[in-house]
């Protein structure tokens, strides 16, 4: 993917100043389209700030962080650029505006890829004359610090344009997967949503504080996450008799368990209580310091991971 030498990053919200960061760290130029007031000064700061997390996971030898250019249309951000990463409100009105805005001057053989996580690629589709070179790359957040995209194309999808963003995302250091069937929020999202209505369920019930059942996340299942996928690990717990033998061994109770889960809905209230649990479990931390904590606990994770990869 060296021929790509020009990238386009259309709405510049959180995950468009990241993927702008990501993109200029890979070599790349970035021309960003975002009407906000204060869209520039935002997505600068933004740079400066991953600039140096980016640096210890050393995805920015080969970038500067002031080749970015600002432009007042959309359309002119996608003139030249051979990627083109939308990440504009996830209304379709919105998404369809600015798709019928570009198409004119998207490059022949660039790809247009969507962050889109409620929208599924079908009804953005219809936003296009002919969609044939747009797909979804749907990141997880920050896409500068985790590395997974779920990407997906169709049958109006020309091809070989999937394989090349995947190819353009491996070489940003992107670890990507393919959606095959459209479902609302894709792969991960429904995962973590599955995960987050349990969490709920047990505070809800009383069984846990929202303190406690995400230590419980983070000092469990989520470092073992971190290394393996659940049913790889699962394969793992029953020794040399692999994932049959696990199964076979736990199937009337997972089957329980599963009978037993909660189905919590995010009203005014259960939104109020898990509020009120998480200010006792972070106290008096800002926001901007948790997200610091956050990435600063990432940035070591993902270290930690590369260099058990190069042993």
């Amino acid at each position: 993917m060296a021929d790509i030498t020009h990238t386009a990053v259309l709405g510049a919200g959180t995950i468009g100043s990241s993927w702008t960061a990501l993109f200029l760290a890979s070599g790349r130029s970035v021309a960003v389209y975002d009407p906000a007031e204060g869209a520039q000064d935002a997505v600068r700061a933004y740079i400066d700030q991953a600039w140096d997390t980016m640096s210890e996971l050393g995805l920015t030898s080969r970038g500067s962080p002031d080749r970015v250019t600002f432009v007042r249309w959309a359309r002119e951000a996608a003139e030249g650029a051979s990627f083109i990463q939308e990440n504009v409100p996830e209304r379709l009105p919105i998404k369809h505006a600015i798709f019928a805005e570009i198409e004119p001057a998207v490059e022949p053989d660039a790809v247009v890829a969507s962050s889109a996580s409620g929208l599924t690629l079908g009804q953005m589709q219809a936003g296009w004359g002919n969609p044939r070179r747009f797909i979804l790359g749907h990141p997880f957040n920050p896409p500068h610090l985790i590395p997974l995209v779920e990407v997906m194309g169709n049958d109006l999808t020309d091809p070989g344009v999937v394989s090349a963003a995947e190819a353009f995302y491996k070489d940003i250091g992107k670890v990507t997967i393919r959606v095959n069937k459209e479902v609302p929020g894709h792969v991960a999202n429904r995962l973590q949503a599955a995960v987050w209505r349990e969490a709920i369920h047990l505070v809800q019930s009383g069984v846990a504080s929202v303190g406690d059942v995400d230590k419980a996340m983070s000092a469990g299942p989520g470092l073992r996450w971190a290394a393996m996928g659940p049913t790889t690990l699962f394969s793992l717990g029953a020794g040399s008799g692999g994932l049959a033998a696990f199964c076979d061994h736990f199937s009337d109770t997972f089957n329980g368990w599963w009978d037993d889960l909660g189905t919590p809905q995010l009203t005014p209230e259960v939104s109020e209580m898990l509020a009120e649990g998480l200010g006792e479990a972070i106290g008096d931390m800002s926001i901007e310091k948790l997200a610091a904590l956050r990435d600063s606990k990432i940035v070591k994770l993902q270290m930690a991971l590369a260099n058990v990869e190069k042993e």
